[in-house]
């Protein structure tokens, strides 16, 4: 009997040390996370820079139209994403020959030819900021910069790729590889840059009035090529955009506009700097935004540090259409109907939540209930209304 209770508490014994030793690891842990919470606070290093750093975005081309000036105030380190739009600045461009052009403040912060202002392929062109008192009323001035001329876009053409397959090999999903081929005969253009808007057409499954819209996204890459060390200004095969099947641009029809810019040496730097910034992973001390130079400064403070760049470019422009059918395109409309029911059932509980569908391509037609808006109305995620570029003939 005693040997037996012997054996008994002998096994009791580990567990009990294991349920103390336990006990002892819940306590320390709880312990070193009500110390980690604490001692939690925003890290916000201290840099010497100004924390309200004039912010200036331009583009002036020989295309008619409006152009516009983006003017701001940089936030401090951990101050938020998003610049503070500069308001009440009086913004002119002047040329070479004496001309000047006011801009107007139709947004907060964004300043536009009035009236629309055309650039001439070279001339020289130079941009002028006075602040308001917010931004201590001072001046600026960009350098003055030669309109280069900028050869036509040979072509624009696509490849499909493979981005998904079954285990025997066979694609499952399919994505959009889009090209670029550009010559400059003369060689004169050495310094390039792309920009393209995107426009795809979507299709609700349903008869309602907006079944049918158009959403138009802008680049947010930067894309630029140098051809100084090539032999000729012929670029060749140049990736302008992969659209990839986690959206349904190419479901039904897509189409891409490509913008090409000529720019000088510094603003092919200036681009290069920003382009790594967002592209590679460094610490916030590796390129700070004093080793970016702006080709703008200001005339009361020489040295005070300006971000941004005022671009002067003549563009050529292609649009090209894409009407192919790729694997693995998602159906964002595949979960709308949350209830089906005849058209002549009545919906009791109906609200400003729930969307009620005539779906009349059912003999005969049926409701279709929704909780979400998109399913019964594409301007939700874009316009109803058709683009004068958009071709109907497929």
């Amino acid at each position: 009997m005693d040997k037996n209770r012997r054996d008994i508490n002998s096994c009791k014994l580990p567990k009990l040390k294991y349920l103390i030793l336990k006990s002892y690891r819940q306590i320390f842990l709880v312990f070193v996370i009500l110390l980690i919470n604490g001692c939690i606070q925003q890290f916000v290093p201290e840099i010497s820079e100004d924390q309200n750093i004039l912010v200036v975005e331009g583009l002036l081309t020989d295309q008619p139209g409006q152009n516009t000036i983006k003017i701001s105030t940089s936030l401090p380190v951990g101050g938020g994403n998003y610049p503070k739009p500069l308001r009440e600045c009086t913004v002119t461009i002047s040329d070479d020959l004496g001309n000047i052009c006011n801009l107007e403040e139709k947004v907060a912060g964004l300043y536009t030819t009035n009236p629309p202002f055309q650039g001439v392929v070279g001339r020289t062109y130079t941009l002028h900021i006075n602040t308001n008192e917010s931004h201590y009323g001072r001046n600026y001035t960009s350098f003055p910069l030669k309109m280069k001329p900028v050869p036509p876009i040979d072509s624009i053409y696509h490849d499909k790729v493979v981005l998904t397959r079954m285990a025997d090999g066979w694609p499952t999903g399919e994505g959009c590889q889009i090209y670029l081929n550009t010559y400059d005969p003369q060689n004169i253009c050495k310094y390039f840059r792309w920009e393209y808007a995107e426009t795809w057409e979507i299709l609700i499954p349903y008869h309602v009035p907006n079944n049918r819209c158009w959403v138009t996204n802008y680049s947010d890459r930067i894309n630029i090529k140098n051809t100084d060390i090539l032999s000729e200004g012929r670029i060749e095969r140049l990736p302008i955009n992969l659209v990839t099947n986690e959206s349904d641009r190419l479901r039904v029809r897509y189409s891409i506009l490509v913008n090409q810019y000529s720019i000088n040496e510094e603003e092919y730097n200036y681009w290069e700097k920003i382009k790594a910034i967002v592209e590679e992973t460094g610490s916030l001390y590796d390129i700070t935004p004093s080793s970016i130079s702006s080709n703008i400064e200001c005339i009361e403070k020489p040295g005070e540090n300006v971000l941004g760049y005022f671009s002067v470019s003549a563009v050529k422009s292609k649009r090209i259409f894409i009407n192919d059918q790729f694997r693995g395109t998602p159906d964002l409309y595949k979960d709308c109907e949350q209830a089906v029911v005849p058209y002549y059932a009545p919906i009791p509980g109906l609200n400003e939540s729930v969307w009620v569908i005539i779906d009349q391509s059912w003999q005969p037609p049926r409701k279709v209930v929704t909780y979400t808006k998109g399913c019964a109305d594409c301007t939700v995620r874009g316009t109803n209304i058709m683009p004068d570029y958009w071709i109907n003939d497929k």
